[in-house]
């Protein structure tokens, strides 16, 4: 959710994210990741490798989806994006279709 992150960066910092390069990188064009940035607000840890994240998406600085409901995940010893998280979003941005969402997200893993 930062323009200026490389997508390399974006893709290692997201849960499976090789899964997800392809996706990452069509988005990187668009003039809605140009402008879209996400802030948390609440971190609660479930297990030492699990947390519950709430988080707010701002488009232009104004927020637009407030308290959304994540997850993050220790993953290599990185703390990333869950993919539950990354495909709620995705179903989100397709009006609330998973029809054309990866096989990751259909398979909730």
């Amino acid at each position: 959710f930062n323009a200026k992150t490389p997508v390399a960066k974006r893709v290692s910092l997201l849960q499976d994210g090789s899964t997800f390069a392809s996706i990452i990188k069509s988005q990187a064009g668009s003039g809605l990741a140009a402008t879209a940035t996400a802030q948390v607000t609440k971190v609660t840890l479930i297990t030492t490798s699990e947390a519950q994240v709430t988080y707010d998406i701002l488009v232009g600085g104004t927020p637009e989806l407030k308290n959304q409901n994540g997850t993050a995940v220790l993953q290599g010893g990185t703390w990333k994006v869950g993919v539950a998280s990354f495909c709620g979003l995705l179903t989100l941005e397709n009006g609330g279709s998973t029809s054309s969402l990866p096989a990751a997200c259909k398979s909730g893993t």
